[in-house]
């Protein structure tokens, strides 16, 4: 069950425009282009898209009136805009055509996301109840509860169909606060937006008294393999609607970013940790807006690396140095192979017999005789699963659909 803890940040409701710490044309901009779309909006409904109160939106509402921008039916509180207004609506949207909630601060960002830092109290027992529908050594879970504990960057190497990305994968399990994530942050006048539906997870509403500008998410977890590209390290613009949007590392903050298939990037392992070697060290990095101006945000989150290469292949040993936690996902031993075939099997609903199982682990192994590997239960079983139900096989998984697997698996 998720909940805040008492760390937490809690952001508490802007009830004036100063105590929003924004500049006050760039609340202007938005209430004018929030009008703009909508032809005729009421005060509640601008209240609802701003995510500010009601003080502000009246303080605002009525300087539109002063300078003549708008109509107004006062008995309806619905406001449109004149032609005047919907002037200076379309030159902000050549600016930016963002029209989401009014952001937050840098200030306010950079202070909750240092608050919200990660933190684990682990022990064998806790990381392996975590872990359990995995089949992992107990050298592997012993590295892996150390280097979460001690903190820093981990690097999940080895050959591939081991169990590297689904390792990854379920570390968000190990999580179980909530943490404030705004919508957007305002920066030198741009607004960037940091909140993502396809990687942040709206958990509950905000609590009574907060700041509606920051949701309640789970720790965010942000995936990228092989079109991870330099570009994607830093604010950029969209072409066609002018918004400005984080980069996957802010995304990602007070949560867990995975590289996976380390070393296949548009971008070299050595141009990937130049780049971060003061983040991954200092805990701090420094991005900049479209329009060249410099800002630091915290760098507060856990980078798991996941790589089929060899270190060596990756980078020379002293860049590998500041990848502090290596941890070596070898294939499975004999055992684990045969616990793990036997949980896949149950899963399935596939009966297994001691014969059918010392088959499968004798053609594996013939197969592929360096390495019983991970992946190959569960790719194997749904091969056949889907032979005999093609086949019309009233009885299941038997050794020829089983063996019609391993053939079209083991393809040379």
């Amino acid at each position: 069950m998720h909940k805040l803890t008492s760390q937490c940040f809690h952001p508490a409701k802007a009830e004036s425009l100063e105590q929003t710490g924004l500049p006050r044309g760039l609340i202007v901009d938005l209430v004018l282009k929030y009008a703009f779309f909508e032809g005729t909006i009421s005060l509640a409904d601008l209240i609802e898209r701003s995510k500010l109160s009601p003080n502000i939106i009246q303080s605002v509402y009525q300087q539109l009136h002063q300078e003549r921008l708008c109509e107004s039916r006062s008995y309806e509180s619905r406001i449109s805009l004149n032609s005047k207004g919907r002037g200076l609506a379309e030159i902000a949207l050549k600016k930016s055509q963002y029209i989401g909630p009014v952001p937050v601060t840098l200030a306010d960002y950079q202070r909750a996301v240092s608050a919200q830092s990660l933190r684990l109290d682990l022990t064998a027992d806790s990381l392996k109840s975590t872990l359990d529908d995995l089949i992992l050594a107990d050298s592997v879970l012993k590295e892996l509860g150390a280097a979460l504990q001690s903190g820093g960057t981990i690097l999940l190497y080895g050959s591939t169909g081991n169990g590297k990305t689904s390792l990854a994968e379920r570390l968000p399990r190990l999580f179980h606060d909530l943490i404030y994530v705004p919508y957007a942050v305002e920066v030198a006048g741009q607004i960037v937006t940091v909140f993502d539906a396809q990687v942040h997870q709206v958990e509950s509403k905000v609590r009574e008294g907060a700041d509606p500008r920051w949701l309640i998410c789970r720790r965010p977890m942000v995936k990228v393999g092989g079109e991870l590209r330099v570009e994607m390290l830093d604010t950029r613009v969209d072409e066609i609607t002018r918004m400005c949007t984080a980069p996957l590392q802010m995304k990602a903050n007070n949560g867990i970013l995975l590289i996976d298939d380390f070393g296949r990037q548009r971008i070299t392992p050595r141009e990937l940790l130049n780049r971060w070697i003061v983040p991954l060290d200092r805990r701090k990095d420094i991005l900049s807006t479209p329009s060249g101006v410099t800002f630091e945000i915290p760098f507060e989150l856990l980078v798991v690396f996941a790589t089929n290469l060899s270190l060596s292949d990756l980078a020379e040993e002293a860049f590998m140095r500041r990848l502090h936690n290596k941890i070596k996902i070898d294939p499975l031993s004999e055992d684990l192979f045969r616990e793990l075939l036997r949980r896949v099997c149950n899963e399935k609903q596939v009966p297994c017999s001691q014969d059918m199982e010392d088959y499968i682990v004798k053609e594996c192994s013939r197969h592929s005789p360096n390495a019983l590997r991970a992946c190959f239960p569960n790719d194997l079983m749904t091969i056949a699963c889907g032979v005999a139900a093609f086949e019309r096989r009233t009885h299941g998984v038997d050794k020829s659909s089983f063996d019609e697997a391993i053939r079209i698996y083991f393809a040379r």
